[in-house]
């Protein structure tokens, strides 16, 4: 499922009956205007934390926790790395493309002289989900597709109660 900005949502569904499915699924985020002006917004749709970030006039949204160990994504910088837009974890510097969700990392080839590092993937590591543009609403669709994928763990009931404990500690 990709994470593209539509602005024509609903037009080319075939019945009502696609609506309303489409409908059931389909989070209002907020005004267009207001999450262009707030760049990055957190908001929790149904049993997920979402990121949804407004970059160089393309909408984006991420699980919230970084897949490599629960990283605080909206507070990471978002960088281009082999022409791919991505977002840096504050915590361990992970680079997540906020277009596919995948991680980034550089390898060399060791038989190859001079060494050269190039950017390879990780494959799918970070959730992304769909951002619909409707008469100036903004709109998140959660990705169900099946199949676990990393950041998944940090949308967990387990991990949020780890969560909420440590902050508990950390307060008193």
């Amino acid at each position: 499922m990709s994470n593209t900005v539509s602005e024509d949502w609903g037009k080319n569904m075939s019945s009502d009956e696609d609506v309303a499915a489409v409908s059931r699924h389909t989070h209002f985020i907020g005004k267009k205007e207001n999450m262009i002006r707030a760049r990055r917004v957190v908001k929790s749709v149904g049993e997920r934390d979402v990121l949804v970030i407004y970059h160089q006039g393309d909408f984006h949204a991420i699980d919230v926790r970084c897949y490599h160990s629960g990283g605080p994504l909206q507070e990471g910088d978002i960088e281009d790395f082999d022409g791919r837009t991505c977002i840096v974890c504050p915590w361990h510097k992970y680079k997540i493309t906020l277009a596919e969700g995948e991680g980034l990392y550089q390898a060399v080839d060791p038989s190859v002289k001079p060494l050269k590092p190039t950017w390879c993937s990780k494959g799918i590591k970070q959730r992304v989900h769909t951002v619909t543009v409707s008469n100036e609403d903004v709109f998140l669709t959660l990705n169900d597709s099946p199949g676990p994928i990393d950041s998944d763990y940090y949308q967990t009931e387990k991990y949020r109660n780890t969560f909420l404990k440590e902050g508990q500690k950390k307060k008193k």
